[in-house]
C-alpha cells in the first residue's frame, strides 16, 4: 500500500512545505523493468544534504547517497576512510529533504565484507539511523550471497559491479573496465550472480558500451549505469559533478552548467559590497521605530 506522507506547514528553511506527492518504492523501481524491457529509464543522482534533497526530489526516482561524499563533501582522496556514522548522518539528512523519491545508501568500506553477518549489522544500522530505504554495496559473485542474505532479512540491496571506487587499490586506478575478455566475461557473470541473489538495480560503472549492453540484457532487474550505456535501464551522476562544481571530472560526466563560476563571482560582488561598505544598505539595515 503507498504511503502519503503528511504535509508539513512549517516555514522553516530546513523543513519548507513539500509539494504533495507519494515516495516510490523498492519493489516499483524493480518493477520498471518487465520482460527485459524498461520503457522510462530510471533518473538516479547523489544527494548528500537536506537542502539538496528538496532541490533534487521531485526530478528523481532514486537518491543515492553516495560514499562519494568523501571526496565531494570531505575533501578526501578516496572514499576507503569513509565511515558508517558519515553514511547514516547524511542519509538522515537527505530523507528529511525529500519525500518522492527512493533514497539509497552506500555501506562504506569495511562495513560489510567480513561476513554476512557484518554485513547485516552494519545495513541493520544504516536504514535504522536514517530511515532510508535500501543499501548499496560493491561487488559481484563475491557478495552475492550476502546480498541474498540481507534481502532475505528485509533489507533492499542495490548491487555494483565494473569499475567499483572501493576496490580502486586492487584496481590499480579508475580506467575503464571490460576491455579484455576475461574482465568483460566477469562483469556479465557478476551481474547475473547479483540478479540472482535478488538485488534490486545493479549500478554498472565504467564499463565498455558492449559489455553495458550484455550486462543489462542479461539480468532481470534494472540497471544504471554511470559512465557505461544509454541503453542501461537508467543513469546515476555524482550531482556537483554534472552540476559544473569541479573542474576535474571522470569523462563520462556531461556538466549542465558551471555553478561553481557563478558562486565565485557572486561571493566577489559580496566581497567587494563589503570593503566599499556598501552592504549592508538601508535595506537591510534595522532603524528605530519613529
Amino acid at each position: 500500500m503507498s504511503t502519503t506522507f503528511k504535509l508539513d506547514t512549517s516555514t522553516s528553511r530546513a523543513h519548507p512545505t513539500p509539494q504533495p506527492m507519494r515516495r516510490l518504492t523498492v519493489p516499483r523501481i524493480r518493477a520498471r523493468k518487465k520482460d527485459g524491457v524498461t520503457e522510462e529509464p530510471i533518473v538516479m543522482l547523489t544527494a548528500y544534504t537536506a537542502r539538496q534533497a528538496q532541490l533534487l526530489d521531485a526530478h528523481c526516482d532514486i537518491l543515492l547517497v553516495g560514499d562519494s561524499l568523501a571526496q565531494v563533501i570531505y575533501g578526501l582522496e578516496s572514499t576507503v576512510p569513509v565511515t558508517l556514522e558519515m553514511m547514516a548522518n547524511h542519509a538522515a539528512a537527505v530523507v528529511r529533504g525529500s519525500y518522492h523519491s527512493v533514497v539509497v545508501v552506500d555501506m562504506p568500506f569495511g562495513s560489510y565484507e567480513a561476513s554476512k553477518e557484518q554485513a547485516f549489522e552494519s545495513a541493520s544500522f544504516l536504514l535504522k539511523q536514517s530511515g532510508a530505504a535500501a543499501v548499496k554495496l560493491e561487488g559481484g559473485e563475491a557478495m552475492a550471497e550476502t546480498v541474498a542474505f540481507l534481502n532475505q532479512r528485509g533489507i533492499p540491496v542495490m548491487g555494483h559491479v565494473g569499475l567499483t571506487p572501493q576496490a580502486v587499490n586492487v584496481l590499480g586506478g579508475y580506467a575503464a573496465r571490460g576491455r579484455s575478455d576475461s574482465e568483460a566475461e566477469k562483469i556479465v557473470s557478476d551481474a547475473k550472480a547479483l540478479d540472482d541473489a535478488g538485488a534490486f538495480a545493479i549500478v554498472i560503472e565504467g564499463v565498455v558500451e558492449p559489455i553495458a549492453i550484455e550486462a543489462t540484457k542479461a539480468v532481470s532487474c534494472p540497471t544504471i549505469g554511470i559512465g557505461a550505456s544509454a541503453q542501461c535501464d537508467g543513469q546515476v551522476l555524482v550531482t556537483d559533478d554534472m552540476l559544473g562544481m569541479f573542474d576535474r571530472v571522470p569523462r563520462f560526466v556531461k556538466q549542465y552548467e558551471d555553478i561553481a563560476s557563478i558562486i565565485e563571482k557572486t561571493v566577489a560582488t559580496y566581497a567587494e559590497e563589503v570593503r566599499a561598505r556598501s552592504f549592508p544598505s538601508e535595506e537591510q539595515t534595522y532603524q528605530p521605530k519613529d
